[in-house]
């Protein structure tokens, strides 16, 4: 089993981590295809292309059918852009599970699709915090996790971020087992793109992350003055999200305890009603903030 590390000559804060990591003793030059070079180092595979990192789908079926390797999961390292200019450090899982068929995605993947989850976030995003915390960075850089979008697609656990950790020798950070004690694993559904309420979970916690759902990901249709006794009469994508979110992160995490964590406070009454509804009709726990504890 090899982790693929992606990264892009045209994005400056994709190839300096590459760069980085590439200049760890260990590494030889391996196969290229279809415009994309790699280098192999033990289990890492870094593949370096010169298009856009949320374009290049199915990297992890690619290698594999070039190598015959089994992929265990792919992380990209990508640059954030933020409306606040603030310096930030972000990790989080890809998707765009509300989109219908017939829409274009505007930063790739494909309309309902979400890509399992790295089990590698939760702990890698508390050991970000820690590393920034200990150099004196916060405030100035925001370390967080980000709601779940954009391509590209894969079919492999997935993450996006923005420095490697727990991939140069060493005891790996954030290998799932589901032998362990800690089995719990949180769904964040609504609130903004930078998941607070979710986050104040996830840093607290020892908690595994799955996908988190924005509002924006999570299309409904206001029913007026109609009376919202379940989930059958929302319109929109929103059913689609969920589903295809659990169902990832379940890929993600066999033998999992997943639990649904709502921001309530970023829902209109019939919203939290219509989604309370439907996460029960599919058998999907809703967990408390101390329902997290492990």
């Amino acid at each position: 089993m090899v982790t693929l590390v992606v990264s892009t000559t045209i994005d400056p804060a994709s190839i300096g981590p590459a760069s980085a990591l590439l200049a760890m003793p260990g590494w030889s030059p391996g196969p290229s295809f279809e415009g994309v070079r790699s280098y192999e180092n033990g289990e890492v595979r870094m593949l370096q292309h010169d298009n856009s990192i949320v374009k290049e789908d199915n990297l992890d079926a690619r290698w594999e059918e070039l190598t015959h390797e089994s992929v265990d999961n792919v992380i990209f390292l990508s640059k954030h852009t933020a409306a606040t200019k603030r310096p930030a450090l972000t990790i989080h899982p890809i998707g765009v599970p509300h989109l219908k068929e017939g829409d274009v995605p505007p930063q790739g993947g494909r309309p309902g699709w979400a890509a399992p989850p790295d089990p590698r976030m939760g702990p890698w995003i508390r050991r970000l915090r820690s590393i920034a915390e200990s150099r004196n960075l916060i405030p100035e850089f925001e370390i967080t996790m980000e709601a779940t979008h954009h391509g590209p697609v894969t079919s492999k656990p997935t993450m996006f971020l923005e420095i490697g950790l727990g991939l140069g020798g060493g005891s790996p950070v954030g290998v799932w087992d589901r032998d362990s004690d800690r089995r719990k694993v949180i769904i964040g559904i609504g609130g903004g793109h930078y998941v607070p309420r979710h986050m104040d979970i996830i840093m607290k916690e020892n908690v595994w992350v799955g996908h988190l759902l924005s509002g924006y990901s999570l299309p409904m249709d206001d029913p007026g003055q109609s009376k919202v006794e379940d989930a059958k009469g929302i319109c929109g994508t929103w059913k689609e999200a969920i589903r295809s979110a659990f169902e990832a992160t379940e890929t993600a995490f066999p033998g999992g305890e997943i639990l649904a964590h709502l921001d309530h406070k970023s829902f209109k009454g019939w919203q939290k009603k219509a989604i309370t509804a439907f996460l029960e009709e599919q058998n999907i726990q809703i967990g408390k903030p101390n329902d997290f504890k492990q």
